[in-house]
């Protein structure tokens, strides 16, 4: 590829992810009205139109590494392994 035809991509990758970026800020903004809403009606689910909306508390249970390296500083180096991948970045 020539150096006019790689920026071409260059730019064009960078302003599909502002796109990409700004559909998500839109995305976000509309689930937080529809769970303002739910809200404000003191439910946890509701039906509109053909569709289900459900906002509910939802428990896990996750393993607190940081916690368990804090206690157990050995075992957690015995148990973890390096990984090595490649980052792609444009600035």
């Amino acid at each position: 590829m020539s150096t006019h035809e790689l920026t071409v991509k260059v730019r064009k990758l960078k302003e599909l992810k502002t796109f990409v970026e700004e559909v998500a800020a839109e995305i976000t903004a509309i689930e937080d009205e529809l769970k303002a809403e739910m809200a404000a009606q003191n439910v946890e689910e509701m039906t509109v139109d053909v569709f289900k909306l459900r906002y509910k508390a939802v428990t896990s249970n996750r393993f607190d590494s940081a916690a368990f390296k804090a206690t157990h500083a050995e075992l957690y180096a015995q148990y973890t392994k390096p990984t090595i991948y490649r980052r792609f970045s444009v600035a």
